[in-house]
């Protein structure tokens, strides 16, 4: 009963860690130098583990900076990765039918 109450907890809270994250990822934030678009290292700002890989497959027009549609693509990208990590743990913690 303890494994399943810690479990559902667990999902709550990655859900709503997802749900702050995609707030954080706010455009005109991100965008320090007011440039009009996010570079890497203030994308590293709110994701500091984005690397310049992830960076490069997010920046569609290769311009070196994320447009506001480009970084709406990372906020979808990242919740779709929490929510993925959230059914791989509860995958682990199911009890398995004998």
């Amino acid at each position: 009963m303890k494994k399943t109450i810690f479990a559902i907890a667990s999902v709550i809270g990655l859900s709503i860690s997802g749900a702050a994250l995609a707030q954080d990822l706010d455009f005109a934030t991100l965008d320090a130098d007011v440039s009009g678009g996010v570079s890497l290292t203030e994308l590293q700002v709110a994701l500091p583990d984005i690397t310049e890989e992830d960076f490069a497959s997010y920046d569609a027009d290769a311009s070196g900076e994320l447009s506001e549609d480009e970084l709406a693509a990372v906020a979808g990208a990242d919740a779709g990765a929490d929510a993925m990590s959230v059914e791989g743990e509860m995958d682990a913690e199911a009890p398995v039918a004998q």
